[in-house]
């Protein structure tokens, strides 16, 4: 049930990018910039601290930014359909919970 629920819950979830905005239009670029001088650091040598720190963070910069710049949206559906999806979704992770929750007190 919680299965059927959850992949008809999200298939009625569309999830649309847009464009990159760093206090501006289309700069993109500029993010990509500490991450590619850590590369850089890298090749030079394999065991600075800093070049690492670089990438990492240049890394986890673009990630942030492609999430941030994502925009979710729920398709139309009627009502009932909505209903359906989401007492098969509780009503599946009920019964898992109640599961798993008789199993822990048996033990």
């Amino acid at each position: 049930m919680a299965c059927v629920g959850g992949y008809l819950l999200t298939n009625q979830v569309m999830v649309v990018g847009s464009y990159w905005s760093f206090y501006g239009g289309n700069t993109f670029g500029v993010t990509l910039i500490p991450m590619l001088l850590g590369v850089a650091m890298l090749f030079w040598n394999g065991r600075s601290v800093f070049g690492w720190l670089l990438t990492a963070v240049g890394a986890l910069f673009i990630l942030a930014g492609v999430i941030a710049n994502m925009h979710i949206y729920f398709h139309p559906a009627s009502l009932f359909n909505t209903i359906v999806m989401l007492v098969l979704l509780v009503g599946g992770l009920s019964l898992i919970a109640r599961a798993v929750l008789s199993n822990r007190s048996e033990t």
